[in-house]
This record gives structure tokens, sequence and C-alpha cells, in this order.
């Protein structure tokens, strides 16, 4: 399935510490709801001590950082998001890791697992809340995804692509051919 988004999971490890890491599995299930395949990670581990977690956008600036999350295990590299220069503050909603470098998070908790097994399962989650800086906010106060230059996961060639500019309006364009 293309794009993929290229999502940015925080969850706390054991000791406290803030854990990311970079999934792209993962879409919308209901209009408040997400859904994410995860696999057997360290911040699997997490989700199944606290069903809270936070789901950020990449994006060209954070490009490095997401990229970096994703290929070192918090298993192995417990401080990775101190690594990756990724400052995390406490959500206010949820119990997870709010990481202010990225331009727009959901705050979510797990309603459902779906296919557990050993090497992990599907989540079901409720968005909390939603967390947009200033910057990235339209005229009419709503996040602009224009202005956030949002990556996607290119799983062909393995990179990540800029999402560009607007193309149509959705819900409208088609009523030309009625």
């Amino acid at each position: 399935m293309l794009p993929q988004p290229v999502l940015i999971i925080g969850t706390y490890n054991e000791d406290g510490t803030p854990n990311a890491m970079n999934a792209a599995w993962g879409g919308q299930w209901d209009y408040h709801e997400i859904m994410i395949s995860m696999g057997n990670h360290a911040t699997t581990h997490n989700l199944n001590r606290c069903g809270d977690f936070t789901v950020a956008f990449a994006t060209e600036d954070t490009l490095v950082a997401a990229d970096f999350v994703g290929i070192v295990s918090g298993r192995n590299v417990p401080d990775k998001t101190a690594r990756a220069s990724l400052k995390a503050v406490a959500s206010k909603h949820v119990n997870a890791p709010v990481f202010p470098a990225f331009p727009m998070t959901l705050e979510c908790r797990i309603k459902q697992k779906l296919d557990e097994s050993e090497t992990g399962y599907y989540i079901i989650a409720e968005i909390v809340n939603i967390l947009c800086d200033e910057a990235f906010l339209a005229e009419d106060g709503k996040p602009d995804v224009e202005k956030m230059h949002l990556i996607t996961f290119d799983p062909v060639h393995n990179g990540y692509i800029t999402l560009g500019h607007r193309a149509g309006n959705a819900f409208h364009d088609g009523q030309a051919l009625k």
C-alpha cells in the first residue's frame, strides 16, 4: 500500500525514560481510531505494560532522527531518543512522551489488540487528543499538512518521499463529472 506514513511511536520504558520507534504499517481505523501493526519490539513490550502511547508524523526536518529510531533497537540502545536529539515532554492526556520536534502528535490509548502472537500484534487505538504546533496551523485553526513537509516510506526503493502540494479538493472535484 502506498503511500506509507512514517509514524514515530512514543512510549515509556520500564525505568521511565522515553522511547521512540519508527513504524510504517499504520493508518486510520475509524473516525477517532487508528491501527498500527506492531512487531516484537521494545515498544511492544512497553505497550504491554501500559496501553498509552503517542504517534508523531515524521517530516523532512525530522527524517534523520526518525530513521535512527527505526534502525536502532531500544533493547540495545536504551537512550536512543537522546542520541537522536529528541527531547521529550510528558503528555497531558496519556501516560506517554511527546516529542515536540514533530509538528503533529496523536495522543492514543489502546482499545484492542488483534492477532496477538510472539511476533507482535495489531493495535486498534483511540485518539484521545491531537497536538499541533501553532506554526503548522492553517488560517482556520486546523493542522495544515502542506506546511509540515511530511514524509512517506517508499518500500520499493527503501527511501523517504516528501508529500507535495494540494492536488485537488476531496468530495468536490469529482462533481464535475456528474
